[in-house]
């Protein structure tokens, strides 16, 4: 076995109903979707007989495209310069742990860090790659790329969370923001698949002009106020204290929790990042700063770019107000990303590594400062890295054989590697990481058992991840 044998904690049944986060599919969330949404019971896993204590929250950053292990997290100084590139190196607040020069902020909070340096699968394009990564599983249609809408099978992390904490009844369970990412059409590995609906995530979107954010959910319909929608609420129960339609107690639970989330004064307030103080907001990155423009990919603007630091902000505050997981996707599409098939270093010096450098250090010292970071696991990582040898157009193509992942708080060791990559980091040397060890460590850590049972809609029993969770980490 590659990790030490994880101690998970005893598997409790319940028979409660549940409810669910009454989050929709799609770019926002809807009452037709909790409608439709199927409540079923599931093991739920206490965290008292568990190794560490739970995690209460979880941040996973989405470095969509795929950052370059070598210009990141595992340079290779010792290299041809054809597999080196560029940069340098710089030490780290960890000992014996060295990153790209470019991370100056990031090496400063290694020492609350740890590294996979050998993260690896065999799916070479972004929807599969990407589903992989946030599923643990398999892509339903191999190694190929999305061209028409398609349906989520099997659960993300955040959907996964989201269903086995239902009973705790919670406004938010999983919230993704600041919009839905996507190469061609939306990838189906951001919901909670066959679990449901009703366990989606909560939709936050970005207004880059406004610097703020928004829900569609959250912003009640011209001309119907708390009054009215009173008003439609007692009449809707009478109606159903009358007919009691089949199914009524299990579509009552689903309006409630959607009645709740509407009146959710403490949602709201998470969203207006205005109420922070300004040099906190500074700390994560000015969201009028114009960065390096040039004829790559990445020179085209929109999407929320000046926000990327900031987004990680709204995940702190959403994490403050009680939200289990949060998803931040870096990047929308194809073509605005990590993608950097060409002008590579020009790309990750430039604009890429500032705003993820200042980003990612400014959260672990902001959860840090706030108590929040031993409860609260970070999660940064791509769908693959990139090619070890750099391509004739000064650029590096995908590379799913190895490559890096960063996590802070959350009980990580500070200053651990797990896993070495090869000399040229193309392949794993020691210690092979999967997705599916990821997602295992992800729900281990909030106190659930990977080997839990979750069902399809056509009653197949999966296991909550595949993997083992990545214990030495811990």
């Amino acid at each position: 076995m590659r990790f030490h044998q994880a101690e998970v904690p005893d598997v409790r049944f319940t028979r409660r109903g549940a409810i669910g986060s009454a989050l929709a599919s799609g770019v926002g969330l809807n009452l037709l979707g909790l409608l439709r949404a199927r409540a079923e019971a599931a093991p739920l896993v206490r965290g008292p007989d568990a190794p560490l204590p739970p995690i209460r929250s979880c941040i996973a950053i989405f470095y969509y495209g795929g950052p370059s292990q070598l210009e990141t997290f595992d340079p290779k100084p010792d290299a041809p310069a054809e597999i080196r590139g560029e940069f340098g190196t710089i030490a780290t607040s960890a000992p014996g742990v060295r990153i790209s020069e470019h991370l100056p902020m990031t090496a400063r909070v290694m020492h609350k860090a740890a590294l996979i340096r050998s993260m690896h699968h065999k799916n070479t394009l972004h929807d599969p790659a990407s589903i992989h990564t946030f599923t643990g599983r398999l892509p339903p249609q191999g190694d190929f790329e999305l061209f028409s809408a398609a349906p989520q099978q099997f659960p993300s992390w955040g959907g996964t969370v989201a269903y086995m904490l239902r009973d705790r009844d919670l406004a938010v369970a999983h919230a993704a923001l600041p919009f839905v990412f996507h190469n061609v059409v939306e990838t189906p590995c951001q919901g909670a698949g066959f679990l449901g609906s009703s366990f989606d995530p909560f939709r936050i979107e970005v207004d880059p002009g406004a610097k703020s954010y928004r829900s569609d959910l959250l912003a009640s319909r011209e001309g119907i106020d708390a009054d009215r929608r009173g008003v439609r609420r007692a009449l809707l129960e009478t109606m159903e204290s009358r007919t009691g339609p089949p199914g009524a107690d299990r579509m009552k639970m689903h309006y409630e929790k959607a009645y709740r989330l509407l009146a959710s004064e403490v949602v709201g307030r998470a969203l207006d990042i205005s109420r922070e103080d300004p040099r906190l907001l500074d700390r994560y990155g000015s969201a009028d700063g114009v960065w390096a423009q040039g004829s790559g990919t990445n020179s085209e603007s929109g999407y929320g770019r000046n926000m990327r630091g900031r987004n990680l902000l709204l995940a702190r505050r959403l994490v403050e107000a009680g939200v289990p997981f949060v998803n931040v996707y870096d990047f929308k599409q194809q073509g605005q990303n990590w993608d950097t098939h060409s002008r590579n270093f020009a790309q990750h010096k430039e604009t890429l590594l500032p705003p993820m450098d200042r980003g990612f250090s400014a959260l672990v010292e902001d959860l840090d400062a706030r108590g929040l970071l031993e409860s609260t696991l970070v999660v940064g990582l791509g769908e693959f890295g990139r090619t070890p040898r750099i391509n004739k157009d000064a650029g590096r193509d995908h590379w799913p054989q190895c490559y890096s992942v960063i996590l802070a708080g959350g009980g990580v060791r500070g200053g651990t590697v797990v896993g070495a990559s090869d000399r040229f980091a193309a392949y794993p040397d020691t210690d092979p990481v999967t997705p599916a060890d990821l997602a295992a460590t992800i729900f281990w850590r909030f106190g659930l058992d990977p080997a839990s049972e979750i069902r399809d809609t056509q009653n197949r029993p999966y296991k909550l991840a595949d993997g083992q969770p990545i214990t030495a980490l811990f």
